[in-house]
C-alpha cells in the first residue's frame, strides 16, 4: 500500500484492562487463555434477599494506583475502572504526552463508552438526600455520575484536547468506540484515539431488575459454571464489571516513533434491530447485516475471518440469534470459522464488554490462540451446532477477527481486525 495511505489506516499499539480475572491485559488474556472463571458471591452488598446472588466482580483493585486518594473518593468506580485500563493502555503504548506540544495533543481523541456511567452516585445521593437533608448532598454527585466523566478524567490526566466522546449504546457501547476511532483517523482528524469502555453498575437495584427479567443465571451453588454460552442448560448472563482501553492511531504516526503494532483495526459497522426493548430480533438479520457491512467496510471476505469473538451471552435468545446471524453472514464458512466468548469467564461487562472482547480478539492475532468458551459441555443442538472452541484453548494462526456487540433496545456493533502488515 502506498505510504500516504499509511496516515489514513488505523493500529492498535497499547492494551490495558481491569476484568473479574486480571487487573492488567497480561493477567486478563493469560486467565482467559487458562479459561479462568471470574464468577462468585456477590461481595459489594448483602444479596441474601435476592434469587441472583452471585456476579463476576473485580478484584483486589486500587483506584488510587491511578488517582490520588482525594479524587479517588470524588470519583465513581466506572471512572476508577477506565482511569486504570486507559493508564495501562497508554503504558503499553510507549506514548508520552507529557512531553508532546499542546498542538500535537489537539490530535488526540479519547472515546469511552459506558452503558451506566456512575450509577452508584445516584444511589448514593438519594440516600443521603433522604436521612440527611439536601445540604449534605456531595457537590461532587453530579461529575461522578455523568457518564462522559471518565473520557473527561483521562483527556485531563493526559491534557489531551483532542475530541472527547461518550456513547451510550448499552452492550454495543464499546466496540463503537472502536468505530468512532477508526473514522476520526481514516478522515485525518487525529493521529492517535485512546478508546474503550468501562462499566460499574453491580447495584442491588440492577440485580433485582435483570433477576425479575430473566436474564440472570440463578446457578447460586455453582458460580464458576453459571456462565455457559451456547450451552443448552445455560440459563442467563452473570453480570460483571470491569474497563478495557486500546490505544488506536494511525499507522503513519505508530511506525514513525518505531511502535509496536499489535493489530490493525480494518472496520466496523452499525445496525439495529428494530424490534424489542430487550429480545434480539428472532432471525438474527440485524445482528447479520452488522458482520456483513463490518466486513465490507474493511475489504474483507467472510472467508478471510479466522475468529469471531462472539457476544455469546449465555442467554436463551441471544446464542441461538447470534448463531443464526453468524450462519447469515458467513455461509458456509461459519462452521469453518472458529467462534468463542469470553463472558463464559468474565460475565457480561454490559458497556464493557466488546473492549474486553477486542483485546481477545488482538491477542489472538498476536500470539496465535484461540481463548476457550469455558462450560459448553452439551452444545443447544441442533441450534448451536458451530464451533465455539469449547473447555480449552486452541493453538491457531489468526490472521482476521471480527469483535460482535449486540445491545438492548436491538443495537448492534461489529469491528474488524487483522494482522499489521505494511
Amino acid at each position: 500500500m502506498p505510504e500516504q495511505d499509511l496516515s489514513r489506516r488505523a493500529v492498535v499499539t497499547g492494551l490495558g484492562a481491569v476484568t473479574p480475572i486480571g487487573n492488567s491485559a497480561p493477567a486478563y488474556w493469560r486467565n482467559l487463555l487458562a479459561g479462568v472463571s471470574g464468577a462468585g458471591p456477590i461481595t459489594h452488598f448483602d444479596p441474601s434477599t435476592f434469587d441472583v446472588r452471585i456476579a463476576c466482580e473485580v478484584k483486589d483493585f486500587d483506584p488510587t494506583l491511578t488517582m490520588d486518594r482525594k479524587m479517588a473518593r470524588r470519583m465513581s468506580r466506572f471512572i476508577h475502572f477506565a482511569m486504570a485500563a486507559a493508564t495501562e493502555a497508554v503504558a503499553d503504548s510507549g506514548l508520552d504526552f507529557a512531553s508532546w506540544s499542546p498542538e500535537r495533543r489537539d490530535r488526540v481523541a479519547v472515546v469511552m463508552n459506558t452503558g451506566g456511567g456512575g450509577l452508584e452516585q445516584v444511589i448514593d445521593g438519594d440516600e443521603t438526600l433522604r436521612t440527611k437533608g439536601p445540604g449534605q448532598v456531595s457537590p461532587f454527585a453530579i461529575p461522578a455520575l455523568s457518564g462522559s466523566m471518565g473520557a473527561a478524567q483521562i483527556s485531563m490526566k493526559y491534557g489531551l484536547t483532542g475530541p472527547v466522546i461518550t456513547q451510550v449504546a448499552a452492550c454495543a457501547s464499546s466496540v463503537i468506540a472502536f468505530l468512532d476511532a477508526l473514522r476520526m483517523i481514516q478522515r485525518g482528524e487525529i493521529d492517535v484515539a485512546v478508546a474503550g469502555g468501562s462499566e460499574a453498575a453491580l447495584l442491588p437495584i440492577a440485580f433485582a431488575a435483570l433477576g425479575n427479567m430473566g436474564a440472570l443465571s440463578k446457578r447460586n451453588r455453582d458460580p464458576e459454571h453459571a456462565s455457559r454460552p451456547f450451552d443448552r442448560d445455560r440459563d442467563g448472563f452473570v453480570f460483571g464489571e470491569g474497563a478495557a482501553c486500546l490505544v488506536v492511531e494511525s499507522a503513519e504516526h505508530a511506525l514513525a516513533r518505531g511502535a509496536t503494532i499489535q493489530a490493525e483495526l480494518l472496520g466496523a459497522a452499525l445496525t439495529a434491530d428494530a424490534f424489542h426493548i430487550s429480545a434480539p430480533e428472532p432471525t438474527g438479520r440485524g445482528a447479520a447485516m452488522a458482520m456483513t457491512n463490518a466486513l465490507r467496510d474493511a475489504a474483507v471476505a467472510p472467508d478471510e475471518v479466522d475468529y469471531t469473538v462472539a457476544h455469546g451471552t449465555s442467554t436463551p435468545l441471544n446464542d441461538v440469534t447470534e448463531t443464526r446471524a453468524i450462519k447469515t453472514a458467513f455461509g458456509d464458512h461459519a462452521r469453518r470459522m472458529a467462534i468463542s466468548s469470553p463472558k463464559s469467564m468474565v460475565g457480561h461487562l454490559l458497556g464493557a464488554a466488546g473492549a474486553v472482547s477486542a483485546i481477545a480478539a488482538v491477542g489472538a492475532i498476536r500470539d496465535g490462540w484461540i481463548p476457550p468458551t469455558i462450560n459448553l459441555d452439551n452444545p443447544d443442538l441442533p441450534e448451536c451446532d458451530l464451533d465455539y472452541v469449547p473447555k480449552v484453548k486452541r493453538r491457531a494462526r489468526v490472521e482476521t477477527a471480527i469483535v460482535n456487540g449486540f445491545g438492548f433496545g436491538g443495537q448492534n456493533a461489529v469491528a474488524v481486525f487483522r494482522r499489521f502488515a505494511p
